[in-house]
């Protein structure tokens, strides 16, 4: 089950990143949820190391951070996605 919700969140936190992003992003959806899923690790990891990992009732916090690392990871992970499938079409 964890895989799951790893997915289902990682693709949630891509679809409102992709949201938030202002312009067009071309990555495909099964890389923006890729994207999102390490959104929500890295998320996770800045949450815990800001001390507010744990609260009582919704981790609101924790969500906020999930989301602002789901925004860089989708916009640099989109531009790295649109540099090598240009390079890739020059060749």
């Amino acid at each position: 089950m964890g895989w799951l919700w790893a997915i289902i969140v990682g693709f949630v936190l891509g679809l409102i990143a992709k949201a938030i992003i202002p312009g067009k992003q071309h990555s495909p959806l099964w890389l923006v949820t890729i994207f999102g899923i390490l959104g929500a690790v890295a998320g996770n990891a800045l949450a815990r190391a800001a001390g507010v990992d744990a609260t009582s009732g919704i981790d609101w916090w924790r969500h906020v951070f999930q989301v602002i690392a789901a925004v860089i990871i989708v916009s640099v992970g989109d531009r790295l996605y649109m540099a090598l499938r240009g390079n890739r079409r020059r060749a």
